[in-house]
């Protein structure tokens, strides 16, 4: 996968990898926090077409500058279908993530983020026929049993239709809806660089998001939300620009366990927010079975990302001794 900032694949870089790995990792474990804030006084429409009109708008410009912005001669019915179907899934999970902020703490939300990529592996099993792992079969297993032990109290809260429940199910829906995006991805990345399929996904939703969007609500923020605001938009482009570069610089199964930490920084900033601004964010509503639950949903998106290299290992030293 090319980077934003490159045009071509570079030689093997550990420690910048790992570094752009780190703040994708923070960018989107962030987000959500500033997501609360701003989804409070703006609607989820016009948060979503202000972030995808300035990432396109960044995609735009670094496109035009290397010359590789895509043509529409390339362009075949089968190709538009599939970008039909990859706006629709990005602004599905853009929305209903936007949406289940103003029911859940950010915590719960993005415990939910690597359904996204267990649901990958179950399409890729179900339509392209690739094999599922032992190592992804366990994970999958520790993703369910880490999702039981971080509901544990309010696994009751689950069965009933409420705030809670609502705001679950938005983020469910949001992990699910992802998978249209990605596997369109997948598909038209025979054709197109990542950065050409993300500029094209992001003018889609941005112009589905513009006519209900209501530019004039940005003036109604205060300084404070209007700067977490700001943050959102710069988010989208920044998170995806540093996660190329890394997949750029590193392998991508080492790129793919730094993401798995999402969750973890999600809950690692909102302790941090609230202890400096107690009266702008929140705390966490966990208990420690909660903590160990995230953990766990981690540590099975891990095993799911490079178990095979530690089977692999596992054997290589088996047949050495």
């Amino acid at each position: 996968m090319q980077g934003f900032f490159v045009g071509k694949i570079m030689k093997q870089q550990p420690l910048l990898g790992f570094l752009f790995a780190l703040v994708t990792a923070m960018a989107w474990g962030s987000l959500a926090i500033a997501l609360k804030q701003v989804v409070a006084m703006m609607n989820a429409q016009t948060i979503i077409f202000y972030r995808f009109s300035v990432a396109a708008l960044a995609l735009i410009i670094l496109l035009g500058i290397k010359q590789k912005l895509p043509k529409l001669s390339q362009f075949t019915p089968h190709l538009w279908r599939l970008a039909l179907v990859g706006v629709l899934g990005l602004a599905g999970n853009f929305f209903f993530f936007n949406s289940s902020l103003s029911y859940v703490d950010p915590t719960v939300t993005q415990i939910f983020i690597h359904l996204s990529s267990f649901s990958m592996l179950i399409c890729g099993v179900l339509i392209f026929k690739e094999k599922l792992g032992v190592h992804q079969k366990i994970g999958l297993i520790l993703l369910v049993i880490g999702l039981g032990l971080f509901f544990n109290e309010r696994l009751d809260l689950l069965l009933e239709l409420n705030v809670y429940s609502t705001g679950v199910i938005l983020s469910i829906i949001a992990a699910l809806v992802w998978v249209g995006y990605g596997l369109a991805q997948k598909l038209m990345s025979r054709v197109f660089s990542s950065q050409q399929i993300l500029m094209m996904m992001y003018i889609g939703c941005a112009l589905l998001f513009m006519p209900v969007a209501e530019i004039g609500q940005v003036r109604e923020l205060d300084c404070f939300v209007f700067g977490c605001f700001v943050y959102c938009c710069l988010n989208t482009f920044i998170g995806y620009g540093a996660y190329a570069e890394a997949l750029n610089h590193w392998d991508v199964s080492k790129v793919s366990v730094i993401i798995t930490l999402v969750p973890l920084f999600t809950i690692l900033f909102m302790h941090l927010s609230h202890y400096l601004l107690p009266m702008r964010f929140s705390a966490p509503n966990l208990n420690s079975i909660s903590y160990i639950g995230a953990f766990i949903v981690v540590l099975g998106a891990m095993l799911s990302a490079i178990g095979h290299k530690l089977i692999k290992y596992i054997k290589v030293k088996n047949e050495i001794y």
